[in-house]
């Protein structure tokens, strides 16, 4: 997994609510297992018509095609557990979203995906984020000084469990987390054998 330091992108701006996670990638583009190759998924009910036509769209249009950060609203990742859509949403190049607050399941799948979602919940904080993406503007979120820097110059100040933020900081997934413990495990698995060479 990628690590998450600092990252300065253009911000796109959704402000909708309850964005479900079958919004963010429809249920015909959940037959892979690739985490490549479904960013052309990506919100595509939004993007594309019943012919498959592409309609206007945030996402598709300069400078946000090149957007690495997206504002939301309410609720974002609501619906059901879709890993698939942290998945579209990183391979299109989104490495941050900032929502007022995020479904459970989605939140703990951006973590585990190289993704910073951040939960801004004062009102004022988040329709100022909205308006500089309105803009098209570039933020720079930095995950070690736990901050967001507007084009004015001005922070933000979220917070973030600090266990998932080391993680982030150091692009580590599950497996990469037991994979730290490796050593240990070999000297497991060789004792075992050693002491039960039946199993």
């Amino acid at each position: 997994m990628e690590a998450f330091k600092r990252i300065t992108g253009i911000a796109a701006p959704m402000p909708m609510d309850n964005v479900d996670t079958d919004m963010i990638i429809p249920k015909q583009f959940l037959k892979t297992i690739k985490r490549s190759g479904l960013a052309r998924g990506l919100f595509y009910e939004l993007r594309y018509d019943a012919d498959g036509n592409k309609i206007p769209f945030v996402l598709d249009t300069p400078p946000y095609d090149q957007a690495k950060v997206l504002v939301a609203g309410d609720n974002f990742g609501c619906g059901s557990s879709r890993e698939h859509a942290p998945w579209a949403i990183n391979d299109f190049g989104l490495r941050c979203v900032i929502a007022k607050s995020f479904a459970d399941i989605f939140y703990n799948n951006c973590f585990k995906n190289g993704i910073l979602p951040i939960a801004i919940k004062d009102d004022a904080t988040l329709a100022a984020l909205m308006g500089d993406a309105e803009q098209g503007a570039s933020l720079t979120v930095d995950l070690e000084s736990k901050t967001i820097t507007r084009p004015d110059g001005s922070t933000i100040a979220f917070e973030t469990d600090d266990f998932r933020r080391h993680c982030l900081l150091n692009g580590l997934d599950d497996i990469g987390l037991t994979l730290k413990n490796a050593p240990e495990i070999e000297a497991f698995e060789a004792k075992r054998t050693q002491e039960r060479p039946w199993l």
